[in-house]
This record gives structure tokens, C-alpha cells and sequence, in this order.
């Protein structure tokens, strides 16, 4: 029996609080620390004051209501932490302490590949030297396991000093999670944003990723609950902006970059990658048609004074060796292999270069 942690939600939905009747769900006392190991269920309750009469009672229902709901057999009797408005939460331990550099690769919209840059970026860090691991964040779209040729991958998990952990794929010298290794792939995956913050805070607290020099977060597109659960979860190095040449990409990275860089979340934006720059046929390689527009990227990174990273052509090579399960980076004897080195060790001169000038990353404290 696999637990997932819906069918926690699902259950306690079930659960009314005494003093007005409405559901423990509903109401927002259930808080996002819901964690599922094995048959080990976890969470917090949050109640407006301290001595709450209902709480004990409030307690013992919702672990019956689990116990009814989901199976007589999960470990839920005392792991649910009782929490008030009036108290302090808990701080949350430091995550990742073993990760020297955390880098977010985003972009506004859909379909200007996100997803192919953080790949090629990660194995061509990797043969840089570096120690590396990536992370598809895209919870409803992860494409990682099919551009590694992974994606009958069943990672490992194992009891690890009393705690499930999960053990990363590795393939190119790159450590690989996805929640795609976890769920159907034939099938879309409807979640609540609360869910899907718990099940990636799983992916990166839970997972075995070792020392790492890099550790590159595949984010889904736009900005939204992911994002912001990211974070609030860790302290990231910076983020890496991808788009295309064309008005629509650029208005919605523009909107990307302001995101990071906003006063509330202030994240440092290593720089913009300009992705399908220019098309060039494999018959004529030295020609250049702009099919999206000239140079869009390298203009929305002059307005808004972030460095440009690389201009990346669109070459159906890119797309055959990704649909592979072979990221083009590993091919040594390609052009392209080349182009992703220079973009990598680009990269990792702005990380030196904003560690070496900036305070280290603290994670995000939001204030409502």
C-alpha cells in the first residue's frame, strides 16, 4: 500500500472542529508540513490559542478519521503536532547542508525549453568536473526522466537513521529526482498547490543527494505556489531565466525576472538564457534564419541590466538527441556540446562572481 498524501487531505476533510462545525481543511488549520514516510503520516493542527479546549478531541478524531479512511494500518498515533497563532512555529531544520550552490532555472511561460537547458546545463557541469544533481520541479509536466532515458526508473528508498530516504537516479554523472519516477506517466496529475509543495519538499529534504557543487531545479513554468514554496524552503544561489526571441516569451520572462528580484522574494537572477535564437538547417549549417525574432533575449537583458548567458540555436539535433534520452551536451564531437560548456562555465563565473560579492543565500521568511 502506497500512501499519498491526498488521501490524508481527503480524510480529514471528515474531521469538524467543535466550535463552529466547518472541517479542519477547510478552516486552514491543516498545515503544509504534512509528510508521508512509508506508513508514517505526520503533520501540524493550527489552533487560534494555546489551551484551545477542542484540541485534544480535535486530535483524536483526526486520527481516527485517517485510521477509518485511508487504512487501519497507518502510523499516525502521536505525529500530529498541536501548534497556535499565538506561539512561534516551528523553524524548519536546514535542508541540503552538503549543497554548495542552488540554482532555479525558470521561465515565464511554457514551451521555450526549460527543460532542455536545465539538462544539457547539468550533464555539461558535470563534465566540467563538477558534482551535480537536478531536480524536475515541473510537478505537472516532469520531462526529465524521458530527456535521460530514465523513465522506467524506480529509485531507491530505504530506512536510512530511522527516516525513508530517497536515493537519486544518476545517469551522465548527474543526480536525478522527478516526480515523474513516482506517478503514471499516461496519466495527468491532478494537485492541489499544497500537495504538490509537499510531495517536492519530499523529492529535496528526503532524497540522499550527497556533497554537490550545483544543484539545478527544473521549475515548472509562470510564477506560482511552486515557486514560492521553493523559496521559503531553502536559500537559492540564483536563478536562471530561459525565453525566446519572440514578444510573447519576453514579456512573460520579463515578468519571471521582476519575480526573483521583488523586494518580498529577492532572489539574484544569474542571468537570461535565449533559447531557439535562430534556426539553422542541418544542410546549411552556417546559415541563420530568426524565426521567433532577432535577438529579443539579448535586448530584455540590456533593459533590465542582467547578463546573457547564451543564445542557443534551434537545430533539430537538440530535439532528436532530447527525445533520445541523450542530452546533446554528452556528445563530445558536437558544435552544440560546445556551446553548452561555454554556457556552463558562464554560469558557474556568475555564481563565483555573486557569492564572492554578496552575503550567502538565506531562505525566503514571507510575511503575510
Amino acid at each position: 500500500m502506497t500512501l499519498q498524501p491526498q488521501a490524508i487531505i481527503e480524510a480529514l476533510k471528515h474531521v469538524r472542529y467543535p466550535g463552529n462545525g466547518n472541517d479542519i481543511v477547510s478552516l486552514g488549520m491543516l498545515q503544509e508540513d504534512l509528510r508521508v514516510d512509508g506508513m508514517k503520516v505526520s503533520f501540524s493542527l493550527l489552533f487560534e490559542k494555546p489551551n484551545d479546549p477542542f484540541a485534544k478531541s480535535v486530535v483524536k478524531a483526526a486520527e481516527q478519521a485517517i485510521l477509518t479512511y485511508v487504512g487501519e494500518t497507518v502510523e499516525i498515533k502521536g505525529n500530529i503536532a498541536v501548534i497556535s497563532k499565538d506561539l512561534p512555529k516551528p523553524k524548519p531544520t536546514a535542508i541540503l547542508p552538503n549543497v554548495k550552490n542552488i540554482i532555479a532555472v525558470s521561465s515565464g511561460k511554457g514551451g521555450v525549453g526549460k527543460s532542455t537547458i536545465s539538462s544539457n546545463l547539468a550533464i555539461a557541469l558535470a563534465s566540467l568536473g563538477y558534482k551535480v544533481g537536478l531536480l524536475d520541479a515541473d510537478i505537472h509536466g516532469p520531462s526529465i526522466p524521458k530527456m535521460f532515458g530514465v523513465e522506467d526508473a524506480h529509485p531507491e528508498v530505504r530506512e536510512v537513521d530511522g527516516k525513508q530516504t530517497i536515493f537519486p537516479i544518476e545517469k551522465y554523472g548527474v543526480k536525478i529526482l522527478s516526480i515523474g519516477f513516482f506517478v503514471d506517466p499516461s496519466q495527468a496529475l491532478v494537485w492541489r498547490g499544497s500537495v504538490s509543495s509537499n510531495a517536492l519538499k519530499q523529492l529535496i529534504s528526503d532524497a540522499e543527494w550527497g556533497e554537490l557543487d550545483f544543484f539545478i531545479m527544473d521549475l515548472p513554468p509562470g510564477t506560482g505556489d511552486i515557486h514560492l514554496t521553493l523559496v521559503q524552503t531553502m536559500g537559492i544561489t540564483g536563478a536562471i531565466v530561459v525565453t525566446t526571441p519572440q514578444e510573447v516569451a519576453l514579456a512573460d520572462a520579463r515578468k519571471g525576472i521582476n519575480m526573483f528580484t521583488g523586494e518580498k522574494v529577492n532572489v539574484p537572477v544569474l542571468g537570461l538564457v535565449e533559447n531557439m535564437a535562430w534556426f539553422t538547417p542541418a544542410e546549411l549549417p552556417d546559415s541563420k534564419y530568426y524565426i521567433f525574432g532577432k535577438e529579443g533575449g539579448k535586448r530584455l537583458a540590456e533593459e533590465l541590466n542582467v547578463p546573457l548567458l547564451g543564445q542557443i540555436p534551434l537545430v533539430q539535433s537538440i530535439r532528436e538527441c532530447g527525445d533520445a534520452g541523450q542530452p546533446i551536451a554528452f556528445d563530445e564531437n558536437s558544435i552544440l556540446s560546445h556551446s553548452f560548456k561555454e554556457l556552463a562555465q558562464k554560469v558557474v563565473e556568475r555564481v563565483e562572481f555573486r557569492n564572492s560579492t554578496m552575503e550567502a543565500t538565506k531562505k525566503v521568511e514571507m510575511i503575510k
